[in-house]
């Protein structure tokens, strides 16, 4: 039950990202097009369409200021079987109060007309700029023409449509064996700000074509979710929109359905976890004006909780993120950090902490034969690994974030101009 070779969109900051073949997954169709949300013509809404006898778990936002969509597809999913799921970029319909509600509503309500499926079979998504209505005419206009050309190829299409201060699509794709034969998962995400722990700020969508339990579905994603987008990070923001659906098709017939006990259910879930974390590092990479992508890595706590916590505190701090992109090893700004972390009984003498293989603390001071010369070499590097070692337990748990430069600011600064 080995993984085998696949076109993966493995995480990249090239042009190669563009040009990866995504492997379809049979009983999901997709399309991309233009619906005029956005000034320059270019695709901003996307259709899945997902067949009959196809599980479907979703994971949302834990923001309380959550979007209409998020609220609309929340109470649809409890409804039963999912057909559609209706995705579009440039407008969050976030802020937006009853109306939101109502023009959510109508989208799926035109959707389940064009598709002849119940309403509640059809999910919204919604990313874009907040406080704006959502231009439910111009969308409703696009559906036919999504509708008719739905086909099993257009994920790398979809993943481009969703996108919004992205500049890349992000996406992967992974099959591996089974005893029975062979099973395949892809996905697509979006986002590049507003990133933080917490379902991060993004939307993803994935699926396989294994056949999986209600109940084991969940787990899965849910597993995959806290192992990979909930653990990366690039300015600190949740937003009021994230979501990650997971499909399971059913259609490899690659075995009997996979519950919680059956021998496939942690391989698969390995592999979609290995999916939403290949993910989740493209949109650290993709971070607004990001220059170098950072994996924070904490050994010897005593829980994955107290890697968590240290981390989010370093991976948050607006002072380290500076002195990353500015290749500045300004060490201390790591120990404040990691000092202000919600650990019970940190013991700062035991402490040590690394840039790349270059220890810079040791015991909670600076370690002996540390230059200021082996910081800076470190901190050039394009990807950089630091290091925490608390000395106080057994658990360990790696996460992910960037530098914060001149261009997030400029970004953010020019978002709805």
């Amino acid at each position: 039950m080995n993984p085998v070779p696949a076109a993966l969109g493995k995480n990249s900051n090239s042009a190669m990202a563009n040009s990866v073949e995504l492997l379809p997954i049979d009983g999901v169709r997709l399309a991309a097009c233009s619906a005029g949300i956005y000034c320059a013509t270019r695709d901003d809404i996307a259709l899945f369409a997902v067949e009959a006898g196809a599980t479907v778990s979703a994971v949302f936002t834990r923001n309380r200021f959550y979007a209409a969509p998020v609220a609309v597809a929340r109470k649809h999913l409890q409804h039963g079987p999912v057909n559609y799921l209706l995705v579009n970029a440039g407008n969050a319909n976030a802020g937006t109060g009853a109306r939101g509600i109502d023009d959510a509503i109508r989208v799926c309500e035109a959707m389940a007309n064009r598709g002849g499926c119940a309403l509640e079979a059809v999910l919204p998504f919604s990313t874009g700029v907040i406080g704006e209505y959502l231009p439910v005419d111009k969308i409703c206009r696009a559906l036919p023409a999504l509708h008719d050309n739905l086909a099993d190829n257009a994920w790398l299409d979809c993943a481009r449509a969703i996108m919004t201060t992205d500049t890349l699509p992000k996406s992967c794709s992974v099959r591996f064996a089974v005893d029975a034969g062979l099973v395949t998962v892809t996905g697509i995400a979006k986002g590049a700000g507003m990133i933080k722990p917490d379902m991060a700020t993004m939307l993803a969508f994935i699926a396989t074509d294994a056949a999986v339990e209600q109940p084991a579905l969940d787990c899965i994603l849910a597993s995959a979710v806290d192992q990979s987008f909930n653990r990366i990070c690039v300015d600190g923001d949740t937003s009021t929109n994230d979501a990650c659906v997971l499909v399971a098709t059913g259609k490899s017939r690659a075995g009997p359905v996979i519950s919680e006990g059956s021998p496939v259910y942690a391989l698969l879930e390995e592999q979609v976890t290995e999916v939403c974390v290949r993910l989740a590092q493209q949109i650290v990479r993709d971070g607004e004006g990001a220059t170098k992508f950072v994996t924070i890595r904490v050994d010897n706590a005593q829980s994955e909780a107290e890697c968590a916590a240290v981390a989010d505190a370093v991976a948050t701090s607006p002072l380290v993120k500076t002195a990353l992109y500015a290749a500045d090893p300004n060490w201390g700004r790591i120990l404040a950090a990691i000092g202000r972390s919600k650990v019970r009984d940190l013991e700062i003498d035991r402490i040590s902490v690394y840039l790349n293989e270059v220890c810079i603390v040791e015991n909670g001071a600076r370690a002996k034969g540390y230059t200021e010369a082996k910081g800076v070499a470190a901190m050039q590097d394009k990807e950089i690994m630091i290091r925490i070692d608390l000395n106080k337990g057994s658990a360990s748990g790696s996460y992910w974030t960037c530098d914060l430069s001149h261009d997030y600011v400029t970004i953010n600064a020019e978002y709805r101009s």
